[in-house]
């Protein structure tokens, strides 16, 4: 069992390895998904010691946390498992809208924990900002979930610096999921250095930048999906992405270890990053994740890997 890392100042404990779980039954984001290969994605992560599980009301829509909750029903011990969700997103007339309002964010909290098939939510988000709620008040409508024992810790997703600073006016953000990975480093001029500074754990996703930091792509990959328009994945800067992986290659293969494991290892050094949450639609994958833990990286090689990638 891999030693429990602390959520920021929550009373969440958590392998630093968590799953992401966009890719169970999340048909909304891809195509022909097996549900049943999903679920065994979970059961994979659970006998394998990850307890840290990432979901959302908008992958599937709903469905996601319906096979969860399928799981955590035949497991038994849900107090094993932390389970951190989102809401935000409402269907209007066939069209998705951002609702952040505190009646909306209480009956999303409620939707959940039935999909879930539990009375308990251990990290709920605000998953995307609205442009109307005071992000204090949404804040505070989870504060009074906490209080009534809902949920257990709070989160926001996708707030810019200045939307965290109003959501944490009085102090009760845990977390922040927001976009960070080497190629996309913005985070590092406002929202890590906030987050450090107010004990808020940060959790990034796409860490492998759709796979880019995988170490799986060379020049001639060709991309079908949403890669082909992604400006990393164009012309030379494609060509010029490759190489500064292929640097890590190098210390990947000292270590015996993959590009992913030594990125993901980094990630970890980071002062208010706690935990990753790397997804799968493999249950392989998810025991691949893990091989991260077994990464150890010295200071000089944590500095290299900085190096690379300062643009």
């Amino acid at each position: 069992m891999a030693e429990q890392t602390r959520i920021g100042k929550t009373d969440l404990y958590v392998n630093p390895i968590g799953l992401g779980t966009n890719a169970v039954g999340g048909h909304n984001i891809y195509p022909n998904l097996n549900e049943e290969t999903g679920k065994d994605v979970v059961r994979t992560a659970l006998d394998n010691g990850i307890n840290f599980l990432d979901t959302a009301f908008i992958y599937g829509p709903e469905r996601s946390e319906e096979l969860i909750g399928e799981v955590l029903k035949e497991r038994g011990r849900r107090e094993d498992v932390v389970i951190a969700t989102k809401g935000a997103h409402k269907f209007v007339d066939g069209k998705i809208v951002l609702d952040n309002s505190p009646a909306f964010l209480r009956e999303s909290v409620e939707s959940s924990l039935k999909r879930l098939q539990t009375d308990y939510i251990d990290l709920f988000y605000i998953h995307f900002p609205d442009e109307s709620t005071p992000k204090d008040e949404a804040v505070g409508a989870l504060k009074e979930l906490k209080d009534a024992g809902k949920i257990k810790a709070i989160g926001v997703s996708n707030f810019s610096i200045e939307q965290l600073k109003e959501a944490n006016k009085d102090g009760y953000v845990d977390v922040l999921q927001s976009e960070y990975n080497l190629f996309r480093r913005d985070a590092e001029k406002d929202l890590l250095p906030y987050t450090t500074e107010n004990n808020i754990s940060f959790i990034p996703y796409f860490p492998l930048a759709a796979g880019l930091l995988g170490g799986k792509y060379n020049k001639d990959t060709k991309f079908e999906d949403g890669r082909a328009k992604n400006p990393l994945f164009q012309g030379e800067a494609f060509v010029r992405n490759l190489e500064k992986v292929e640097q890590v290659r190098e210390i990947a293969n000292a270590k015996n270890a993959e590009v992913a494991h030594v990125v993901l290892a980094w990630y970890l050094t980071r002062d208010s990053i706690d935990v990753l949450i790397p997804g799968a639609k493999q249950p392989e994958q998810v025991r691949k994740n893990l091989k991260t833990l077994d990464v150890k990286l010295t200071n000089e090689e944590i500095e290299k890997i900085d190096r690379i990638f300062q643009v």
